[in-house]
Parts: structure tokens; sequence; C-alpha cells
């Protein structure tokens, strides 16, 4: 992509515009673009100014939303947590399903919006 300059006195300065499309960035975006701003401030320039941010936030949160999607059933399976608990013992239930939520967004978080630069190139 070419970014266009413009004159503003003796400087040139990008002529950066927001896109048309909306995107629907969500909590794992937004912790991505933190953590980007934060910790690679020189990708995040990059990729702002290439204009692919916005969707690579939406890339991140469609990917961290459908891995919880399928992390929680198969854990809570995998862990014997059942609807036949739920109906004998619901604190119990709510508290192994807690333990499942809590380890596999922690395990999104650790993958997915605060990893993954081992092999990136921008």
């Amino acid at each position: 992509m070419e970014i266009d300059f413009v004159k503003v006195g003796d400087y040139y300065i990008p002529a950066l515009t927001v896109p048309d499309k909306r995107y629907a960035i969500g909590k794992y975006g937004m912790l991505r673009r933190t953590f980007l701003q934060e910790y690679h401030n020189t990708i995040y320039s990059v990729m702002m100014m290439n204009g692919t941010l916005l969707q690579h936030l939406e890339d991140v949160n469609k990917l961290c939303c459908d891995e919880l999607d399928r992390l929680i059933p198969t854990m809570s399976k995998n862990e014997g947590i059942t609807e036949a608990l739920k109906s004998t013992d619901q604190m119990e239930w709510v508290r192994q399903m807690n333990s499942v939520k809590s380890r596999a967004e922690e395990f999104i978080l650790r993958n997915y919006v605060y990893g993954g630069f081992e092999n990136e190139e921008i």
C-alpha cells in the first residue's frame, strides 16, 4: 500500500484517512491493541499506517472468541462437568465451570492476544 503525503509548511505529513468499513474489535481486539501500543510500538505504527491494524484486531477478536467457544465445552466434557452435576449441586457446577472458563481464557490471552511474535514479520 502506498502512503500519500501532504506538505504542510516545511514538513510532509502522511494523509491518513479513516476506513469506511466498521470493525467488530471487541474485548480481545482492544487488549491486543493495548499490548501492541505498549510493547510493540513499531509494529503498531506500521500496521496503523498501512491500514491493516483494524482488520488485524477484528481477526484476533474473532479467533479468540471462536477458540473460547470451542475450548470451554471440550474442557468441561474432559473434566466430567455434566448437566447432572448442575441439577444436583449447582454451586459445585458453577465453581468448576468458572475454573474452566478462567483457564481457557488464560490460554487464549497467552497464545493469541499477548503472543504470536516468534515468527511474525511486518
